[in-house]
């Protein structure tokens, strides 16, 4: 069982991406936040000109197909996002998601797996940030997401869904399978630009991975997904801003959810968790890979296409075999009465 592993046992003798005293903080309060992991603008930017690119792609495509009258070239992303956003009314986040929906896929369901996000996942600094929490061992969880969180305000209410708008309370161990409980996963919310108050960044609950697994309640989140019944949230919360290229990390247990935007543009992150090799992901019907092995060097994916083909194969299968179960969840638990 791993679950008692303190994250201190993982310091190395070298320099580190994060120090002592906030290893102490991981293992005291459930969460930390360790600035300057990447680089803001040379490890950023190929992140930010791959979705530019894609972006791209879809507006010319919906405005060919006149589902679009104006594609709003030459303004930044986040603005031309929004501005597509709420002129279209297509749906545009699976496009930018680096991980399947937990329904209806199909043979041509998007996912947006290319050699920027897999350079991203398998970043050396990250890795070794991730290194002290998990051990040598490790092991891309495949439950992740990309986040890019328009401003509520400047969306057409029929539009919002998903991604746009703020996320639930909740545990990341209660949105995997009973068979993660005992693993040692971590979660690296990664800030692609500043995450603060205004446009929506996280709010956590200090200390509360150390009260166990909570319930959650399936379609009551603002999002329509799982989410902690509000009674059961501690008064205590904070928001935890957070600066572009550095990262939040999470133990699995740590209580949290994310603001509203209500700034006047996006709030961009990745979502990604990290587990030790050779234990269950908690969502076995997606796949994950090798990041690192210090044992076994051979035995990481090193080739972003190998990574890609994983994704593109399961989607066959989920689009020929339906969809299995992804939660452990009922409406009708005690605590969602």
């Amino acid at each position: 069982m791993t679950s008692s592993l303190r994250v201190t046992d993982f310091v190395s003798s070298g320099a580190a991406p994060v120090t002592s005293d906030q290893l102490r903080q991981f293992d005291e309060l459930g969460y930390v936040v360790v600035d300057g992991i990447l680089d803001p603008d040379s490890d950023l930017q190929p992140i930010r000109d791959d979705y530019a690119l894609t972006l791209d792609g879809l507006a010319k495509d919906w405005h060919g197909h006149g589902q679009l009258t104006n594609t709003f070239d030459g303004l930044p992303f986040g603005e031309r996002l929004t501005r597509i956003i709420a002129s279209s009314g297509m749906g545009w986040a699976q496009s930018f998601d680096i991980s399947l929906p937990q329904g209806n896929v199909k043979l041509d369901t998007p996912i947006h797996c290319t050699p920027s996000v897999f350079n991203l996942l398998r970043h050396p600094r990250l890795l070794d940030a991730v290194e002290q929490f998990v051990g040598p061992e490790i092991y891309s969880n495949p439950i992740q997401h990309t986040r890019i969180k328009p401003p509520e305000h400047l969306v057409p209410k029929d539009h919002i869904g998903g991604m746009m708008v703020r996320v639930g309370w909740h545990q990341d161990q209660g949105v995997a399978l009973p068979e993660q409980d005992e693993v040692n996963v971590l979660t690296v919310w990664l800030a692609v630009t500043d995450a603060t108050v205004e446009n929506g960044c996280l709010v956590v609950v200090p200390g509360s991975h150390r009260d166990g697994l909570v319930a959650h309640c399936p379609g009551t989140a603002p999002d329509g997904g799982l989410q902690i019944p509000l009674r059961l949230i501690s008064p205590e919360a904070i928001p935890v801003p957070v600066k572009r290229g550095g990262a939040l990390f999470l133990q699995s247990r740590t209580i949290h959810a994310s603001l509203a935007n209500v700034s006047d543009n996006i709030r961009w992150s990745f979502d990604l968790r990290y587990q030790p090799i050779g234990q269950p992901t908690g969502r076995p019907a997606f796949p994950g890979f090798i990041a690192r092995s210090r044992n076994d060097p051979a035995s990481e994916v090193r080739d972003w296409r190998e990574w890609r083909q994983l994704w593109l194969d399961a989607r066959a299968r989920l689009a020929a075999a339906g969809n299995p179960v992804f939660n452990r969840w009922s409406s009708d638990a005690p605590a969602c009465a």
